[in-house]
């Protein structure tokens, strides 16, 4: 394990591959998303040993529901499975989970199994996955205006910062390093407002081989980046 001097405090992953890397295998799309979400512990394990504090990780677009009826209802089991087998985990190791996104078209028992591993894990300080599940940042900027409409603000109270605190993202540093797998070199709807001066790294390594030796390699190319904000 290298040493990095300087890792960015939040890093945010869009894991594409999954169906790919099935099909490499000749197995079911649905397999690509188990493995996949198989790494996602190794890879907030690996992100804490180097001083990172917070991942987001794009887990399922507002997009994503065009996808076979199939796909979409093994995903979401996917996903109820693993806040199932992941919440105390998370909790022992003073992890804190937050949601991004939408929850309205999720299934009952996965709402009340997402708000509960929420609330135990509220107040946990070590680090903060954030996981974007019927996300996208469009509709994220969307909400946030309605929000701030009903709130019944004024344009002369309105700027950056204010705009900020409706977004789903409100109370997290905004990303420095965005990491898409998979090989394509798009940000795909997320975190649009967010990413206006993060470092964008795209590999063509499939999202359930982004290992440890992976992660290495992208947190070196990082220390490498000149952040100017604008500046010279």
């Amino acid at each position: 394990m290298s040493q990095i001097n300087y890792p960015p405090q939040h890093i945010a992953i869009i894991m594409d591959g999954n169906g790919r890397w099935a099909k490499k295998r000749g197995l079911p799309r649905i397999a690509g998303h188990q493995a996949g979400g198989n790494n996602i512990r190794p890879t907030f394990q690996s992100l804490i040993n180097y001083g990172v504090k917070y991942l987001t990780l794009y887990a399922f677009s507002t997009e994503n529901w065009n996808r076979p009826k199939t796909e979409v209802s093994g995903l979401i089991h996917l996903l109820t499975q693993k806040i199932d087998r992941e919440t105390e985990n998370l909790h022992k190791n003073n992890i804190r989970l937050i949601h991004i996104g939408k929850t309205n078209k999720l299934s009952i028992k996965l709402q009340q199994k997402l708000s509960a591993a929420i609330s135990l894990t509220k107040n946990n300080t070590a680090f903060t996955l954030c996981l974007a599940f019927d996300y996208g940042g469009r509709d994220e900027i969307v909400q946030a205006t309605k929000r701030i409409i009903d709130a019944g603000l004024s344009s002369a109270e309105l700027d950056e910062t204010v705009f900020s605190q409706y977004l789903f993202t409100s109370g997290l540093p905004n990303p420095d390093f965005i990491i898409r797998t998979g090989g394509e070199n798009r940000l795909s709807n997320f975190l649009l407002w967010q990413a206006s001066y993060s470092e964008l790294y795209f590999t063509p390594v499939l999202w359930p081989d982004f290992n440890q030796k992976e992660i290495e390699k992208a947190l070196i190319e990082y220390e490498h980046r000149k952040r100017r904000f604008g500046a010279i």
